[in-house]
């Protein structure tokens, strides 16, 4: 075979492949009717970078519910980085208890805060470098700073988009660092800052961790999971 006929087979793999995700990207944009805690965030009138590093902090392995309800309590009672990182550890950590790992969150939030006033003149960075630096902050949450805080280009991945994009059959990773790389090359730069909040609330509310809801799901009709697990099921046991 002509090596114009082999790159003419690449090239074409490679448009099927950018179809296919943008495809995906809208399928789940059409199933998602709710809103990430983070978006909410966002969306409030005293919204800035550092609220949503607080709440990213305080979002871990936490319901958005709870993350939400916490976070709104918090800022009633501090305002900005000087007074979380004047704050007592122990006091925050009691105004944060509804949060798993309550005390590593408030030394963490402290932390920063302190890291944010020495460093930044209060201001949050705006790289992944500089806010990767900060305590408590690994590459998910700088990127949901970068996403939710100042409206840059990333790809945070979570549990949720972890799972999301391998059910589907977008990836074939194994740790959430591995799926950010390659969502990162699947997905034009000017998507990436829809990916995280449409893949949770997708994640959260149809493609759930157990017993996924592949009934009422638009996304099946390219779903490597449903083509594997459920539609060769009797459709008497597809749960619905």
């Amino acid at each position: 075979m002509k090596e114009e006929q082999i790159s003419g087979i690449r090239n074409k793999k490679l448009q099927y492949k950018k179809e296919k995700v943008l495809r995906v990207l809208d399928l789940i944009r059409s199933a998602v009717h709710s809103t990430t805690a983070l978006g909410m965030i966002r969306e409030e009138t005293n919204s800035d970078p550092f609220k949503i590093l607080v709440s990213t902090i305080l979002s871990a392995r936490t319901r958005d519910s709870v993350t939400e309800k916490v976070s709104s309590r918090l800022f009633e009672k501090y305002s900005d980085a000087k007074s979380f990182a004047t704050a007592d550890p122990t006091e925050l950590a009691s105004d944060i208890k509804s949060v798993l790992y309550y005390n590593q969150k408030a030394k963490n939030i402290v932390g920063a805060s302190k890291e944010i006033l020495a460093r930044y003149g209060g201001k949050v960075p705006k790289s992944y470098e500089e806010l990767t630096t900060l305590p408590g902050v690994g590459r998910k949450t700088a990127g949901c700073v970068l996403v939710y805080g100042f409206g840059e280009p990333a790809i945070p991945v979570d549990i949720h988009v972890h799972r999301v994009s391998n059910r589907i059959g977008l990836v074939n990773t194994r740790t959430p660092e591995e799926t950010e790389v390659e969502l990162t090359k699947l997905y034009d730069r000017k998507y990436w800052v829809d990916i995280n909040e449409l893949f949770v609330s997708f994640g959260q509310t149809v493609c759930l961790p157990v017993n996924p809801r592949c009934s009422i799901c638009p996304v099946k009709i390219v779903c490597k999971y449903y083509k594997e697990n459920v539609r060769r099921k009797p459709s008497s046991s597809i749960r619905r």
